[in-house]
């Protein structure tokens, strides 16, 4: 996975004033690889904990996005989806300066739930292993992932 100064095709995303504010979790990156989309960001001293590596909860916030904006992606016709469940395994560090990035997979998607599973990188290492569980929102036109990314 590159860092969107080294692959074009990386788009910074609007900042989310209103939700998880980019004071706190971003700038946000986005591009489509195959048809499947992928976030990353670059940690910064904001996102670490007190020895410099990239704080659990912000990578597991990290994947609860992956998980609501993956899933929207791949089903165009769910809106919001609150996250019911998310876990993860922790694989590897992720250093101050490095370039996260990750995607996941539908594995199944019924008319009221999504189970979702991915992974994330620092730069090419896995550092965490996640799986979730959202509720689907059928028809929610307030939020449309592919209209708001526009990638």
């Amino acid at each position: 996975m590159s860092a969107p100064d080294q692959l074009p095709a990386w788009k910074r995303l609007p900042d989310m004033a209103n939700f998880m504010g980019p004071e706190n979790n971003g700038p946000l990156w986005a591009r489509v690889v195959e048809e499947e989309l992928e976030l990353g960001f670059r940690v910064e001293k904001r996102h670490c904990n007190p020895r410099d590596i990239c704080h659990g909860g912000m990578l597991l916030t990290f994947a609860d996005m992956l998980l609501g904006f993956g899933t929207s992606w791949r089903h165009p016709e769910v809106g919001f989806l609150p996250t019911i469940n998310l876990g993860g395994d922790f694989l590897a560090p992720a250093a101050l300066g490095a370039w996260i990035s990750g995607g996941g997979t539908v594995l199944r998607k019924t008319r009221n739930m999504a189970f979702v599973q991915g992974i994330v990188f620092a730069d090419s290492t896995p550092c965490l292993r996640w799986n979730g569980t959202a509720k689907v929102v059928e028809g929610d036109r307030k939020f449309r992932v592919r209209d708001w990314l526009a990638l």
